[in-house]
């Protein structure tokens, strides 16, 4: 038997970006033109090292059988949630464009992009997460020692999360 090739693996650190779009043509076909507009706020350096929380659920479909011991199993419905938590700062409006822009019931996309450098802008070919959102209450949480002042948010998936897609060049 052969060793296995150990495959690279992708630090964490600096390597994901988090963009809120506020508007899209096809979320299942991102544009860079719509991913670098004026209106995207990037949100990478506002979050938390802790405050990008993604889950994916996934329900299962008992199949039990009157002829056996076992209960099988099969795929049922799934859902996708995100909660952000990220600091802000009143004081300095241009510290604080992720609290002002993301007011409550405020719709768009939350567009993540996973294992490049988060200083890359986005281009043309980079693969992206698309989640429809409307933002939720914003909740300041409790001062810590030592810490920062942080509000923690739940963007409400409003439909389909579209996983892996290519940023394409134009017009969708």
């Amino acid at each position: 038997m052969t060793q296995p090739t150990m495959p690279a693996a992708v630090n964490t650190n600096g390597t994901t970006l988090v963009l809120w779009v506020p508007a899209m043509a096809n979320p299942a076909v991102p544009t860079k033109t719509e991913m670098t507009a004026g209106t995207v706020l990037d949100l990478s350096c506002y979050l938390t090292g802790d405050g990008l929380a993604t889950e994916t659920t996934e329900n299962a479909i008992e199949d039990p059988r009157l002829c056996s011991k076992q209960i099988f199993e099969a795929r049922g419905d799934f859902s996708d949630t995100l909660e952000l938590t990220y600091v802000f700062n009143p004081l300095e409006s241009a510290d604080d464009e992720a609290r002002t822009t993301l007011r409550p019931g405020t719709r768009g996309y939350i567009v993540l992009r996973w294992a490049v450098d988060s200083e890359i802008p986005v281009d043309t070919g980079d693969v992206v997460d698309v989640y429809p959102v409307e933002m939720g209450q914003q909740r300041k949480q409790t001062p810590t020692r030592n810490g920062v002042h942080r509000i923690t948010q739940k963007p409400f998936v409003t439909g389909p999360v579209r996983r892996d897609v290519a940023v394409v060049a134009g017009t969708p």
